[in-house]
């Protein structure tokens, strides 16, 4: 695991900044400075899972990593989102200092590779339970939730539970669950690689064309090039 993870970020400027009522005051400058993590092995030497990644996210931008499994790519997101501590390096998100700050200090949105759903919830409280932890007033957790199942296009699914939804519909309840919280930005670990060819064509332009309305700092994770080319 040497951290070559390889970084394309994408040259184009969102098209529009405001989605309905959603907010997106902060967008986000994300700052990756010399991050560095090993991880100590059975025989008693350390593996080095990350090695001195630097790079800077623009906020508004679409910046994808891209690399072959084992070189660091999820490590990297994971110690961003702050579910892993780094042994060294700085991460900073619009100039402030999270490296050591609980993931729940972050103003981040993170979309896991297995969707990572509440089965025993239907799909409006998945998607409206970031802000029910928050504390939000029913209300406006309605009225949020409302506004990103149109965005979506899932108000037909709101009240079905998750259990029996397809492959491309849990990923959208798993977007949703991340915009929702209106973050300063947005990170997904390999959205795409549980769906079939179709639906991952088809979920790439939707997550595309997302970026493109809420122009909110995102970094995604893939080992596809075509992929990453094409977002």
């Amino acid at each position: 695991d040497d951290g070559t993870a390889e970084a394309h970020q994408d040259a184009r400027r969102p098209a529009v900044r405001n989605c309905g009522n959603l907010k997106n005051a902060r967008m986000g400058l994300l700052s990756v400075r010399s991050l560095f993590t090993e991880y100590a092995n059975e025989g008693g030497g350390a593996v080095k899972a990350v090695q001195n990644v630097s790079f800077e996210v623009p906020e508004g931008k679409l910046f994808t990593l891209l690399g072959p499994s084992g070189c660091g790519k999820t490590t990297t997101l994971r110690m961003i989102a702050g579910l892993e501590l780094p042994s060294s390096g700085r991460m900073l998100l619009d100039g402030e200092d999270v490296t050591f700050k609980r993931a729940s200090q972050r103003d981040i949105g993170f979309v896991f590779q297995l969707f990572a759903l509440y089965p025993h919830m239907n799909v409006r409280s998945n998607i409206g339970f970031p802000l029910k932890c928050q504390g939000v007033a029913r209300r406006e957790i309605d009225a949020r939730v409302g506004e990103v199942a149109k965005l979506l296009r899932i108000e037909h699914l709101i009240d079905r539970p998750v259990s029996g939804l397809s492959g491309g519909d849990s990923q959208r309840v798993a977007l949703g669950r991340a915009i929702v919280r209106e973050p300063a930005a947005f990170l997904m670990d390999e959205p795409l690689s549980n769906l079939d060819a179709k639906l991952r064509v088809e979920t790439r332009a939707n997550i595309a064309r997302l970026h493109q309305r809420l122009g909110t700092t995102t970094i995604y994770v893939t080992h596809d090039q075509v992929e990453a080319m094409t977002m």
